[in-house]
């Protein structure tokens, strides 16, 4: 790791520490529409705000755009899919209806209703193809890179259950990268930073992810983690194993599937861990 390589990912990390603080600081001071637009209700019925989520997803993409020495089609594919994920997760966090959970939304579709949900999925998912494409070139490894970042972003929104975890699972799945450097060590770098830079008032109960900054996050991990190299194992190993560019199991997978066996279900009325408030939804 050269002295520039270094500082490409520092940069990263600063400017998306910077941009989160400044964007939810801005959004505090002056919120976009009626205040109580961005407020729900958390798991313990305490009032908190929206503004976390754009405020992260706006410096996760900032940083990744402003970050030296990351390849361009990775560049792209990061900012494409953080920036999406963030646009589906906030319409389905202003706009979304009562229902809960891909069978509901599966339901709604059978009856003739688009949901938030759907619109959701099917944007995000979209986003994740046309990422995935510029990551990797045999159709079969874009389609994998595509579900590895649409599960990631999936991933991240699922552990949004209490007040601090989903953070605390991104950084645990992007600090490694971040230390271990290399050319996607600043996308790392930014999700880390951004989610860091926001964690004392998420655990402080002040404000939430909520779908759009879980989605995003996630996203940005799923990017990186979609430049897997394919490696068939052998007639013995039986089907292909993936790793990341560079020979070394990627962290987003070994990090965020442990929580998710351990984190509680999500009960009616519960959406990222927390009670919508009276009128719209979390």
């Amino acid at each position: 790791m050269t002295v520039r390589g270094q500082g490409g990912r520092l940069l990263a990390l600063l400017a998306a520490v910077g941009g989160a603080r400044a964007l939810y600081a801005g959004l505090n001071r002056v919120p976009p529409g009626e205040p109580a637009l961005w407020e729900r209700r958390n798991h313990r019925g305490r009032v908190v705000t929206l503004y976390q989520g754009p405020a992260v997803a706006a410096a996760v993409a900032t940083a990744v755009v402003a970050a030296p020495q990351l390849p361009p089609r990775l560049r792209a594919a990061t900012a494409l899919a953080t920036v999406a994920a963030a646009g589906c997760g906030s319409c389905d966090d202003m706009l979304g209806g009562p229902e809960r959970g891909l069978r509901a939304h599966l339901r709604a579709a059978r009856e003739g209703r688009v949901t938030t949900g759907a619109v959701k999925l099917a944007g995000i998912g979209s986003a994740a193809v046309v990422a995935a494409c510029l990551v990797q070139r045999r159709p079969v490894d874009r389609l994998l890179a595509a579900t590895v970042i649409a599960g990631t972003a999936g991933a991240v929104n699922l552990l949004d259950v209490r007040p601090g975890r989903a953070v605390g699972a991104v950084l645990a799945a992007g600090l490694p990268t971040v230390l271990r450097g290399g050319p996607g060590a600043a996308v790392a770098a930014a999700a880390v930073g951004a989610a860091a830079a926001l964690l004392p008032d998420d655990r402080g109960e002040r404000t939430m992810l909520g779908d759009c900054g879980a989605h995003a996050l996630g996203a940005a991990l799923g990017t990186l983690g979609g430049r897997f190299r394919p490696c068939r194992t052998g007639r013995a190993g039986g089907g292909p194993a993936l790793l990341p560019r560079g020979g070394r199991t990627g962290p987003v997978r070994r990090t965020l599937t442990a929580p998710m066996r351990a984190a509680p279900g999500r009960g009616p009325g519960d959406r990222s861990g927390h009670c919508p408030h009276p009128g719209t939804t979390g």
